[in-house]
């Protein structure tokens, strides 16, 4: 039993003394209600935590207890669908628990260890194994089998293995040494796990978004900042990826959101349909939520949680999208707890290591070769949301994100005002992957692929200069080239890249359909450049029906495309017929 006292309180953060033996990150018990707080400064016989759980009424001279490990997440089977809090703990099962708001202290572990799953054995006595062999499989959900791998660190000769119904804690099998093999594990969540070997990142991560997947592609296995203003859609664009994303897993970490946005969240996500499968798209999500309301210093954990679970995914083949909305509310608590240790603030008050921390986080991204045998490639990709005060991207969790990331998505209020879906500024935003990606989509979408969006966004950087200049002097006073420049970027705006997240042809692209629409588009406006260069007036060319033909296009059923771009190809043939 410790000796050791609360000697202060100050917020989250707790002081215990005398305590000897502790290292940082160790978990420990404060006070009378067991408090789940992390040490995380030690001085001589002084130390102190970051308390996970709210400190009111914590009084001095309570006791300490320290646990001798440090924070860890439970990784197996049944996570899927599950609601977690910033450390691990199912909401669903501490609302029974403590009803609706967390009693202090309460104790519940993330896998349920009730529930019983049927292994599979790959492998037999006799056999050796490492960390990362898959030793079985289960199925964690109706139609998804999912291998049991060796838990890092852990090696040996298969003693037993058997058959049979456990749950997360039976043993399923043990090796010649003794050592337990379980269907579930912990692993330190702070800690990334290990991989074989790093791959290129030359395939994409398709999201369905044709802004993304078209001008600014991102890697299976990136990294993406999404920073933004309120009202610019984040949350809609990371609802619209949870669904369309071509990843196995996503997670999704509500770090220091609102709670109503929360709530909405858990109220849509269930009764979305996962479009490759048909069920729930919660079968294949798990979420980590820390509410504004909640511990500031949980909120400091989740991303770590949702990192190490998406990393857990990852190991078993899997390719895992994490999100987390938003950084910025991470680093507030960054900030908030580096305050109350008096430590020395940095730009605008967040910490020295503020940049530091975050590219931990991102450095945990990547296509792997995973350990083990079989072999077999794994994913992780992270999206993370950044909501700078007053849009202004110049402020240090932005910039910090920027130095790291592979991919900027920029979102502008003043498009989102415009009602344009996405409103991601084509002019601030950048892939640093695009041109590891453009072999991929030059076989997968079309050979042109590149010259397409080379030329799209040549379009689109033309046509902003073209607006600046037509609201000093009118569209009227123009020359036709410059007027066709106008009409051919709005129609790149509204048919190429916006989308509606609600229509059920629209909210999601395919590669085929992207390189449609933009080489339709670039078509009307080489055919209409053409004609204007012989000497038909802007006001003569008939492009009402290439107009309804593209919007009709954008959003027709699969079935129906072929025969509308084929007649969008004879509009626009037909375009200055009467010359």
């Amino acid at each position: 039993m410790s000796d050791a006292r609360v000697s202060r309180v100050t917020g989250a953060l707790v002081e215990a003394e005398p305590i000897a033996g502790v290292f940082v990150h160790e978990l420990a018990r404060v006070g009378r209600k067991g408090l789940l707080g992390e040490v995380i400064r030690v001085e001589g016989e002084r130390a102190t935590l970051q308390v996970y759980e709210e400190t009111a009424g914590l009084e001095l001279g309570e006791p300490i207890e320290p646990l001798g490990r440090g924070l860890t997440a439970q990784l197996g089977p049944g996570l899927l669908g599950t609601i977690l809090d910033g450390i691990g703990r199912p909401l669903a099962r501490l609302a029974e628990m403590s009803g609706d708001f967390i009693a202090p202290g309460v104790v519940a572990s993330t896998l349920d260890p009730v529930r019983r799953f049927s292994f599979v054995p790959s492998l037999e006595a006799g056999c050796r194994v490492a960390q990362g062999d898959v030793l079985g499989r289960i199925e964690e959900r109706t139609g998804m089998m999912l291998p049991v791998v060796v838990p890092p660190g852990v090696a040996g000769t298969i003693a037993e293995l058997v058959p049979g119904e456990f749950n997360v804690v039976d043993v399923i099998g043990k090796l010649e040494d003794g050592a337990p093999l379980r269907l579930a594990h912990e692993w330190p969540v702070r800690r990334p796990r290990p991989v074989s070997r790093r791959l290129p990142p030359d395939r994409p991560l398709l999201t369905g978004q044709r802004i993304f997947d078209f001008l600014f592609p991102v890697a299976e296995g990136g990294s993406v900042s999404v920073p933004g203003g309120f009202g610019t859609g984040k949350t809609v664009i990371e609802q619209s990826l949870a669904k369309y994303v071509d990843a196995d897993i996503v997670i999704f970490v509500g770090c220091g959101e609102r709670g109503n946005e929360i709530a909405d969240v858990l109220e849509e996500l269930p009764r979305l349909s996962d479009p490759r499968t048909g069920g729930s798209l919660l079968d294949r999500t798990i979420m980590v939520v820390n509410t504004s309301n909640m511990p500031v210093a949980a909120r400091e954990a989740s991303i770590y949680l949702g990192m190490t679970l998406g990393e857990y995914y990852r190991d078993l083949g899997l390719r895992v999208a994490v999100m987390a909305d938003s950084l910025s509310r991470w680093a507030e608590a960054l900030r908030e707890i580096g305050s109350r240790l008096q430590e020395m603030p940095g730009e605008e008050g967040y910490p020295t290591y503020l940049a530091n921390r975050l590219s931990k986080v991102y450095e945990r991204t990547g296509r792997v070769m995973c350990l083990g045998t079989p072999e077999r490639e794994g994913s992780l990709t992270f999206i993370g949301a950044i909501s700078p005060p007053g849009g202004d991207f110049s402020e240090p969790v932005t910039q910090a994100a920027l130095r790291v990331v592979g991919n900027l998505w920029a979102l502008d209020p003043a498009l989102a005002h415009q009602r344009q879906f996405p409103a991601v500024d084509w002019e601030a935003s950048f892939s640093l992957y695009a041109e590891l990606l453009m072999p991929w989509f030059a076989r997968e979408g079309g050979s042109d692929w590149p010259r397409i969006r080379g030329e799209t966004l040549s379009v689109l950087h033309r046509e902003r200069e073209t607006r600046e200049i037509a609201s000093l002097v009118g569209a009227e006073a123009l020359q036709d080239r410059d007027r066709l420049v106008l009409e051919t970027g709005r129609l790149v705006r509204e048919v190429v890249i916006g989308q509606n997240a609600f229509h059920p042809h629209d909210a999601s692209s395919s590669v085929e359909k992207t390189h449609r629409l933009a080489s339709l588009v670039l078509r009307f406006f080489h055919e209409a450049e053409g004609a204007v260069e012989s000497g038909v007036p802007f006001d003569r060319l008939r492009r009402e029906r290439v107009w309804e033909g593209l919007v009709s296009l954008r959003t027709a059923a699969p079935e129906d495309s072929e025969a509308l771009a084929e007649a969008v190809r004879t509009a626009i043939d037909d375009m200055g017929a009467d010359r």
